[in-house]
């Protein structure tokens, strides 16, 4: 990764954090996205010196707000006149309903809104940048996900739960429209499931999702470096070079949810999405 340019989201902490390291540690320069400014830097002095790499910069913005998507993306075509690879990493989960200052509710708007609207606003460069690539970190939740075009943002009827497992299909379908639409362009777009990771994910509104998770529990968990595993093979490895539209969990591609196979239901999801972020749906 020596003279390429990654931007990691969600670089503060656990697999974000994680995989900042190991693709600093392969040479890379490292973007990293964190909401707050003193974490953010800490958090890069850390990674500095864990994968004796210097060059890591640092970005802030709370991606729940689409005006601070906007101003990190145009902040971030500031700083990298080439971008090889985008890593949406950046998520969370809310058991409670929570609405942003877009007036949408939190878990579709961070989880699968903001990484939406950075992607399309950072297209031109990665594919100034080609051979370039797009990496999102989903989750194995996605099976169990449903997109409920009807009441996407859970005002008439909310679950936790359900609203992540929407939003981790979403972000399944999203990567599977993204690379339909980039083919020929030399970016490729993959989709990932890093394991159930120990992290401090969900701690923001623990509820009845970390009184699950019980101390015995989070022992059988992997650790962050290891959630990274993939998500850095995709962003770094020969083995994966033009490969795009795939579903990936331990390096491997898998099946994802069968729904995210309906290229009508994904058209309409990037239609959606588009009127929500105020992007043209023929984009890219």
């Amino acid at each position: 990764m020596t003279g390429k340019t990654v931007l990691v989201t969600g670089g503060t902490g656990g697999i974000g954090k994680a995989t900042a390291i190991g693709l600093a540690q392969l040479g890379a320069r490292v973007g990293i996205v964190g909401r707050d400014a003193t974490r953010a830097e800490a958090a890069a002095v850390d990674i500095r010196a864990m994968s004796g790499n210097e060059a890591v910069d640092v970005f802030t913005a709370d991606m729940s707000s689409q005006a601070e998507v906007r101003r990190l993306a145009a902040e971030v075509l500031v700083a990298y006149p080439f971008l090889d690879v985008l890593v949406n990493n950046v998520g969370g989960f809310w058991a409670h309903r929570h609405v942003t200052a877009d007036g949408l509710e939190h878990t579709f708007a961070l989880n699968h809104l903001a990484p939406f609207l950075l992607t399309n606003l950072l297209l031109e460069r990665l594919k100034v940048s080609a051979p370039a690539r797009v990496v999102t970190v989903s989750s194995g939740a996605q099976a169990m996900g449903r997109i409920d075009f009807d009441d996407l943002q859970g005002a008439r009827s909310f679950s936790g739960q359900r609203a992540y497992n929407q939003s981790k299909l979403a972000n399944v379908m999203f990567t599977y429209e993204l690379a339909r639409r980039l083919s020929g362009s030399g970016v490729t777009a993959n989709v990932l499931h890093p394991g159930v990771t120990n992290t401090g994910f969900g701690a923001e509104d623990q509820a009845r999702f970390f009184a699950m998770m019980s101390g015995l529990a989070r022992r059988f968990m992997r650790s962050p470096a290891k959630g990274a595993a993939t998500p850095i093979y995709l962003a770094a490895s020969p083995d994966v070079t033009g490969v795009s539209g795939r579903y990936f969990a331990n390096c491997k591609a898998k099946d994802s949810n069968k729904i995210s196979y309906d290229t009508q239901a994904a058209a309409r999801l990037w239609q959606v999405s588009s009127d929500l972020v105020g992007l043209p749906a023929t984009q890219p």
